[in-house]
């Protein structure tokens, strides 16, 4: 009985394969598998994400009118500006009128004070008055040999008149053989002496006359010249009162007591007060779809007011060109210069379009495709679609989207490369 019971206690006992550990075990392996599989195939394939509304911006998609148009800052600018530059150049001697004050048209603004100016009038005065005596002198020694030459002109008529009757007498004498041959030799040479000096004297005189006008007009032309030189000089000299072309507001005036300005040098400016216009820098992107009487529109105080564009200047400078606008109707009652608006600027014709609204998807999509939400709201698919131009608030739905639809138009940046959004409210 011994040996019995020793045998039954030293029986080895199985151990069973299929423990509780180990069916623990493969039932969490299964469910780690099972779960990824599952999900893939409830959902056709396509990776989801679960995303918050009030994390994003959801748009709906309409269809209305559509205008091409950007955004630019534009400044406000008197219509007309005059610059106001020295003519003559000088010493600031006086400060008539400040910065900022109303200025009528001839009003003396600064005095400037040039000593070389001065000195070069009193010299051309000088050389007007030598000139003039010059003139004078001329005209008087003319008139001198003028009576001279008639009065020998006069003289020789005289003697020619008492020779031509000796003359005469020698030929009734000669005929009658009254008179010898060298006596009447005589009285003939005499007499033809005297014309031909007679003649000589006319041409003397005539010739004399010639150049004693030359000369007088070459007097006269010299002191005319002098004359109209010492008038620039003296209008040069009322330049140095630098006087307000214009009525309007003496916005600037760079120039201190003291101080010396060269000629052109920039003083200053005045701002014609009858109206205003605004320039605006633009991207050069757009120089070529601008042109003149372009409209634009800006909101100020409730209010829109509107613009044309009436000069493109075609400078591009650090990427930017410039253009004015003017106002089509009245302008803002207490509108300033120097004031910023922000303005619609348009480029094209109003037109029929499908709309989406601006916004960050923009950058992540390229505008190819968009997150598009079910009729429920319950999950957004990314779907293809074209987008065609622009403004600063909506896109031009070309392909891919109906008015009525919604999209979110916020940026995808957390949303990785999910197909389909699950929203959760």
């Amino acid at each position: 009985m011994e040996d019995s019971k020793d045998i039954g206690m030293d029986r080895k006992l199985e151990r069973k394969f299929w423990s509780l550990r180990r069916i623990a075990w493969l039932a969490g392996l299964i469910l780690l598998v099972a779960l990824p599989l599952y999900v893939f195939i409830g959902s056709d394939g396509s990776s989801r994400l679960n995303v918050k509304a009030e994390r994003v911006t959801i748009s709906t998609v309409e269809k209305g009118p559509f205008q091409v148009y950007i955004a630019v800052t534009g400044t406000v600018l008197p219509i007309r500006t005059v610059y106001l530059d020295a003519v003559e150049g000088g010493r600031v001697e006086r400060v008539v009128r400040e910065a900022g004050s109303l200025v009528g048209e001839g009003d003396t603004i600064l005095e400037l004070a040039n000593t070389n100016l001065v000195l070069d009038i009193m010299n051309r005065e000088a050389q007007l008055f030598e000139q003039s005596n010059n003139l004078r002198n001329t005209r008087l020694a003319m008139e001198e040999h003028s009576l001279a030459l008639e009065a020998d002109l006069a003289d020789l008529d005289f003697r020619i008149s008492r020779a031509k009757r000796a003359f005469d007498q020698a030929v009734t004498l000669k005929e009658r053989d009254l008179i010898s041959d060298h006596e009447f030799a005589d009285v003939r040479d005499e007499y033809e002496y005297l014309l031909r000096k007679h003649d000589l004297t006319l041409r003397t005189q005539r010739q004399d006359s010639l150049f004693r006008s030359a000369q007088i007009e070459t007097l006269e032309a010299s002191v005319a010249r002098i004359e109209a030189n010492l008038e620039i000089v003296r209008q040069n000299q009322d330049n140095l009162f630098l006087r307000a072309p214009v009525s309007g507001r003496l916005t600037s005036l760079n120039a201190e007591i003291g101080e010396s300005k060269s000629r052109g040098q920039r003083l200053g400016q005045i701002d014609i007060l009858d109206g205003f216009k605004v320039r605006a820098a633009i991207d050069e992107h757009y120089i070529a779809r601008l042109d003149i009487d372009l409209k634009g529109e800006f909101d100020l105080a409730g209010q829109t007011y509107h613009l044309a564009v009436t000069k493109i200047y075609p400078e591009v400078i650090d990427g930017r060109f410039e253009v004015d606008l003017e106002f089509t109707a009245d302008p803002p009652a207490d509108i300033r210069r120097g004031q910023t608006v922000h303005i619609r600027l348009e480029l094209g014709d109003l037109t029929e379009a499908v709309l989406l609204a601006r916004g960050g998807f923009f950058q992540n999509s390229g505008g190819n495709w968009a997150y598009v939400l079910n009729e429920s709201g319950e999950t957004a698919v990314k779907r293809d679609i074209r987008l065609g131009q622009q403004n600063p608030r909506v896109f031009e739905v070309l392909e891919g989207l109906e008015p009525g639809e919604r999209v979110i138009t916020s940026s995808y940046d957390n949303f990785g490369n999910a197909d389909k959004l699950v929203m959760q409210y």
